[in-house]
């Protein structure tokens, strides 16, 4: 039977498509073959293009240009992009001295609106198409994201009801009614999102973590980034009446109900054994934040490295993270490379395979779409990013990332103009 290719498109390239950790297939000379389908242009065929029918075709030839998928990053707050760059220390001292008053300017209604524009434009154009985001206290500036926004993306409001700014403060009523309001227009969209166990009080959470989960919704929050923030939260919550034995900084959000599949912890720097495996019993995922965790000179807050082979070891699934704004740079190359150089230091082996499949697959896996998305497997829908080629030398997923990690190494900022293009679903999003 005659194949029709007058719903295919074929692109032809140096193909990546990361598998596992340890696996990243190459295709030098390769061919993404896509068909249309009512969600939009899927995969097909992805691999070498010898025998591949071109007849009828439409042919994106893009020569020896690397394709590869586009990125998920599955905690960032779209809010703090104004304080990427600003002067970076201890954590909280971060918040109160940058990050809230940045996050104030959101009560303006135009405002919101018009960075919301800028920025997701910002984030498409660097080939993130995934995660999770953290946006302000205000219900506008939820809705500008989520209608600006392109790709797999959950979304929520922070929670702010206790030790927060009064400008940023929220009554317990507010914030509970909003939370559930937006879970229940919004359900897999949403994402209930308390600022930290330091800022919203556990009935908040645990009402609105009650909905959340009726809903479909995902619930993401912060969780053991420096040890400074956990002293201050175990001393208010054993000041709490009911959390007076609480045993550790997970243990609170387990007693609210927050944990489960659904659940995005950022950070879990600092998480025991014990922690590790009520994470791992819950199917709770960590995203992990290597720019912003990384240390002051390089622009992050300085709050240490994550042990990602006990987290391995523990059951726990984790993904790559920008946590824009503790981290300084939208492109998920810049936090795949700190990554890999932040653990060579410490002599711990990580590649930038591991990288690529921790900013991508990983990530669809924590987002709940891995069967559409992810990588460019047959059936999935067909998101990628083109880069300039590389030398004819790389002959490998390892030598081809390495050599496009060193293109930001001088300018971090570069990274996020890496992509020549990006596609969505098999359309054209961005065109340099």
């Amino acid at each position: 039977m005659a194949i029709d290719n007058s719903q295919k498109k074929i692109v032809f390239g140096q193909i990546l498509n990361p598998i596992s950790d340890t696996e990243c297939e190459f295709h030098k000379n390769g061919a993404l073959v896509m068909r249309n389908s009512e969600n939009g242009w899927i995969v097909d065929y992805v691999g070498d293009c010898e025998g591949v029918s071109v007849e009828g075709a439409q042919i994106i030839d893009l020569a020896d240009r690397v394709i590869m998928p586009s990125f998920f990053d599955v905690h960032f707050h779209w809010v703090q992009d104004d304080v990427r760059t600003m002067p970076k220390a201890k954590l909280l001292e971060w918040l109160e001295k940058y990050t809230f008053p940045s996050e104030r300017k959101f009560e303006n209604e135009d405002y919101s609106k018009e960075k919301a524009t800028f920025f997701f434009k910002r984030l498409a154009r660097a080939g993130t198409l995934g995660g999770a985001v953290y946006s302000s206290i205000h219900e506008h500036a939820l809705h500008h994201a989520l209608e600006e926004v392109v790709g797999h993306f959950a979304i929520g409001n922070v929670q702010m009801t206790m030790n927060s700014p009064e400008f940023l403060t929220q009554t317990k009523e507010d914030a509970i009614e909003l939370s559930n309001r937006m879970a229940r227009q919004y359900g897999p969209r949403y994402a209930l999102t308390p600022r930290f166990a330091i800022a919203t009080d556990p009935e908040t959470m645990l009402e609105t973590g009650k909905v959340a989960k009726e809903s479909n919704c995902f619930i993401q929050t912060h969780l053991s980034e420096n040890e400074g923030e956990i002293d201050f939260v175990m001393e208010i919550y054993r000041n709490m009446p009911g959390f007076e034995d609480v045993k550790n900084y997970t243990d609170i959000y387990d007693r609210v109900g927050l944990l489960g599949p659904k659940t995005i912890m950022g950070h879990g720097i600092h998480l025991s054994e014990e922690e590790l495996g009520v994470l791992a019993r819950t199917q709770t995922a960590i995203a992990h934040c290597p720019t912003s965790n990384a240390p002051i000179e390089e622009l992050g807050l300085g709050s240490g490295l994550f042990d990602f082979q006990k987290t391995n070891q523990a059951g726990v699934r984790w993904a790559l993270a920008s946590d824009i704004g503790g981290g300084p740079i939208l492109s998920m190359f810049d936090v795949m490379r700190s990554f890999v150089e932040q653990n060579a230091r410490a002599q711990v082996e990580a590649t930038y395979v591991q990288a690529l499949y921790r900013s991508t697959v990983a990530g669809a896996q924590v987002m709940g779409v891995e069967d559409i998305a992810g990588n460019l497997s047959v059936g999935k829908e067909a998101n990628f990013i083109v880069l300039a080629p590389v030398s004819s030398s790389a002959s490998s997923a390892e030598a081809v990332l390495t050599e496009v990690a060193e293109r930001g190494r001088s300018e971090r900022s570069d990274y996020d103009a890496l992509p020549e293009k990006v596609f969505f679903r098999g359309e054209a999003l961005f065109e340099a």
